[in-house]
């Protein structure tokens, strides 16, 4: 955490994290879910969003699909 008045150290880590786990609140209905579904799916989020979601930019593949196939390992 940055010191009072020097948001900007906090601006990338707020940029990458908060907008997906926003989408993914924000997605969908929570009334009537318990407290341990919630949890699991907060916690499976990340996985889907960096492996398995599909990314027009990146050709119709996946995250992990698109590295594959460059060649970059994960």
């Amino acid at each position: 955490m940055s010191k009072k008045g020097c948001a900007a150290d906090n601006a990338a880590v707020k940029v990458c994290s908060a907008p997906p786990r926003m989408k993914m609140f924000y997605g969908r209905p929570w009334g009537g879910v318990r407290l341990g579904e919630f949890m699991d799916t907060l916690s499976e989020y990340p996985r889907w969003y960096n492996q398995t979601r599909i990314k027009m930019s990146l050709g119709g593949m996946s995250p992990l699909e698109y590295r594959n196939r460059l060649g970059w390992a994960v």
